[in-house]
C-alpha cells in the first residue's frame, strides 16, 4: 500500500500545484471554457472582473495547499498534526463537492472523476498512515 498511497498523493498534489499556478497566475479563461463551456468574455465587465479576481485568489489558495503538501510529505506520512492537517484539507474539498451533488445537482463527468479520485486517495492515505504515524509524533 505504500507505493499506491505515495501514488495518489502525488498526483492529487502534482494536480492541485499545475491547476493552482495555472488558474492564479497563467490563464483562468482557459479553465472556464474547459470546465465550465463558459466564455468568460461574454460576461458583463464587472461580474467577469470579480468572478476572475475570486477565482485567481482560490486557486491561488490551492496552490499553497499543494506547495505545502510537498514542502512537507515527509510529515504528512509521519507526524499526527500534519498528517492530520492535510487529511482535513483534503476531505474538505471532498465534503464541499459532495454537498454540491444535492445542493447544485450533478456535475460532468470530469468533476464526477476528480471527486472518485481525490476520495479514494484519501481513503488510502488515511490507512496507510494509521501505521506509518509515530505514536508519540504530534
Amino acid at each position: 500500500m505504500n507505493w499506491l498511497s505515495y501514488f495518489f498523493f502525488y498526483t492529487y498534489i502534482g494536480l492541485v500545484v499545475v491547476a493552482g499556478f495555472w488558474g492564479a497566475f497563467i490563464n483562468p479563461h482557459f479553465d472556464f471554457r474547459l470546465l465550465f463551456q463558459l466564455d468568460t468574455m461574454d460576461l458583463e465587465e464587472n461580474v467577469r472582473i470579480n468572478l476572475l479576481s475570486q477565482y485567481r485568489f482560490l486557486r491561488a489558495l490551492e496552490l499553497g495547499f499543494g506547495l505545502f503538501s510537498l514542502r512537507f510529505v515527509s510529515q504528512i506520512f509521519h507526524e499526527r498534526k500534519f498528517n492530520e492537517l492535510y487529511l482535513v484539507i483534503m476531505f474538505s474539498g471532498i465534503l464541499a463537492r459532495t454537498i454540491s451533488l444535492f445542493a447544485d445537482g450533478i456535475p460532468g463527468i470530469l468533476h464526477l472523476f476528480f471527486l472518485t479520485w481525490e476520495f479514494i486517495g484519501l481513503i488510502i492515505i488515511f490507512l496507510y498512515t494509521r501505521k506509518t504515524i509515530s505514536p508519540n509524533a504530534g
